[in-house]
């Protein structure tokens, strides 16, 4: 198979060979754009989107709806959380009530951003950016956003290994820089505006580990 390189792979490629973390930054700040969110902060998927948020805001009980994605109740389950299933009606985003997190996996348009929230998004290869693997938070909370930039990448800044100090407990949870060069890529054609997502979910409460 042959690759061919257009303009903008080149340019990215360069930025990369010099700052690999201006990458990130730059689609980073790319998807705050789009949205109309004040930060926006890269992780591997939203399933570890959702599980930072709740070891942000330091969850206990946590109502979601009991027709959703396998994963959210695990991610709520693994930050110390208690799920609460309702048999409640969703399209595009719900909130992990009663905190400020919302799952916006089936969500991707602009200016959608809720003030006052921690948004996470998905970049699976069925969602509208289909990086195929990827994860956005989108908050206007600044303490927040710092803790989940050293929160997502082990604790580090985003500077070289060797010139950090690491004071900080994190996770390996962050986004690569070919991750985010591919999204900046795709965000060059992404519609202004998106329809909401649209799964069906089997009842979560079925399985043995919710009940």
């Amino acid at each position: 198979m042959v690759w061919l390189l257009t303009e903008t792979h080149v340019k990215l490629l360069e930025k990369m060979k010099h700052n690999p973390y201006k990458i990130v930054q730059m689609f980073e700040e790319e998807v705050a754009e789009y949205t109309g969110a004040p930060y926006a902060i890269s992780v591997d998927s939203c399933t570890n989107a959702l599980f930072l948020c709740c070891k942000y805001f330091n969850v206990g009980e946590v109502t979601i709806p009991k027709k959703t994605y396998l994963s959210v109740p695990q991610a709520i389950m693994h930050a110390g959380g208690n799920v609460v299933f309702q048999d409640l009606e969703w399209q595009g985003i719900y909130q992990l009530s009663p905190y400020p997190i919302y799952d916006s996996a089936k969500r991707f348009t602009s200016n959608m951003y809720i003030p006052n929230t921690s948004m996470c998004l998905s970049f699976h290869i069925k969602k509208h950016l289909k990086i195929g693997k990827g994860g956005m938070i989108l908050t206007d909370n600044k303490e927040a956003f710092e803790w989940l930039k050293k929160a997502r990448y082990e604790g580090r800044s985003e500077v070289a290994y060797e010139e950090d100090d690491i004071s900080f407990l994190g996770w390996n949870m962050y986004m690569t820089p070919l991750e985010a060069a591919q999204g900046l890529m795709l965000m060059q054609n992404m519609s202004i505006h998106n329809e909401d997502l649209k799964e069906t979910y089997l009842d979560l409460t079925k399985f043995t580990l919710f009940r």
